[in-house]
């Protein structure tokens, strides 16, 4: 922060407006909190939302389509939420504007879909308008909403009431603690729906190709490591002298030996050279067989990158040959291509 930013902040902020502001957060959040526990206790009593939520699920459930969430004004930016994370959890789904839905949008929707209404009062001009279209394809409804008198929840085949005792906004006007409330039971849905589908973090991945999670769990040895003319390696008769030109010409710190048929039989890295040079001898006499590693470690194009970076951090190397089926050198791994890949 700057000095003349930190004057103005002082001068337009003191001690008790901090304060105030401390204390103000704190209650939003215990409202909050409040509103999301209540609603949790419901769900273990012979309650209306303890019915809902198994009928929801199960409409999901046995949906052909997608489910369709929509809703207006802070319900419609809840309602995006929750379609997004039905989607990235193992339930197609997508976001309706109700009211773009009445100029053409409503095409988005067809018969084999479950529509998800969100209008905390039920009243919502712009759902009413959208409800008898979508009942006539015969979509199921799933209403939430805060009033199950509402004209929502009584057309709706679901209700889930997700009326709170109190907004947080200190007018109790603004969508506060009915956002957040119906926000988490969205979760909630999602996450039933998750554990009942069988979805797997392999699943999750596929919905995430760009996440952490989509590279350590989608990315092969394959797509990552160095192959053809960039893979550096001599015969075992090669003098020292050209292992070390190849170590040179090819970046990896290494050079894997390999016989007639193209299969490894050792490796030779820097930190071999390293060692080799305390011991004073004619260098340019050594044949590589005589000094490299055998049996090297090696790894298939087919296996995960993450194997291979728990094999180097194993045994605490920074290279990796990869070989096919038939133990032929295919390719080489560095450590530095495992974190460019951020895999690592």
């Amino acid at each position: 922060m700057s000095v003349t930013h930190e004057k103005i902040m002082l001068t337009s902020f003191d001690a008790a407006q901090a304060r105030r502001a401390l204390d103000l957060a704190r209650d939003a959040l215990e409202i909050e909190g409040e509103a999301i526990r209540k609603l949790a206790e419901r769900l273990d009593r012979d309650d209306s939302v303890a019915h809902a939520v198994p009928e929801a699920v199960a409409l999901m459930l046995a949906c052909q389509g997608r489910v369709v969430v929509s809703g207006m004004g802070k319900s419609g930016h809840v309602a995006r939420k929750i379609a997004a994370t039905l989607a990235s959890t193992g339930t197609p789904a997508l976001f309706l504007h109700p009211a773009e839905a009445a100029h053409g949008d409503l095409g988005m929707v067809t018969p084999q879909d479950v529509l998800i209404a969100i209008s905390y009062s039920g009243e919502s001009s712009e759902l009413a308008v959208v409800i008898p279209a979508v009942k006539r394809m015969g979509v199921p409804v799933i209403a939430m909403t805060g009033r199950p008198d509402s004209r929502l929840a009584q057309v709706a085949d679901v209700h889930l009431d997700v009326a709170v005792d109190k907004e947080a906004c200190p007018l109790n006007l603004a969508p506060t603690a009915s956002t957040t409330v119906t926000l988490a039971l969205g979760d909630a849905l999602a996450v039933a729906l998750l554990e009942l589908r069988g979805f797997k973090s392999e699943d999750f991945a596929l919905s995430h190709p760009g996440g952490a999670l989509g590279r350590r769990l989608l990315t092969h040895v394959r797509d990552v490591m160095r192959s053809g003319a960039a893979v550096p390696k001599v015969k075992p008769d090669a003098l020292l002298t050209q292992a070390l030109l190849e170590i040179s010409e090819k970046g990896m710190g290494m050079t894997a030996v390999v016989d007639e048929a193209g299969r490894p039989v050792g490796v030779f890295t820097d930190g071999d050279l390293r060692r080799l040079i305390e011991k004073a001898q004619d260098f340019s006499r050594v044949v590589i067989r005589d000094v490299m590693h055998a049996n090297p470690r090696r790894i298939h194009p087919e296996q995960l990158a993450v194997d291979a970076v728990a094999v180097m951090e194993e045994f605490r190397i920074n290279q990796m040959l990869v070989t096919d089926a038939d133990d032929v050198l295919v390719g080489a791994l560095h450590i530095h291509d495992l974190t460019r890949a951020k895999v690592i």
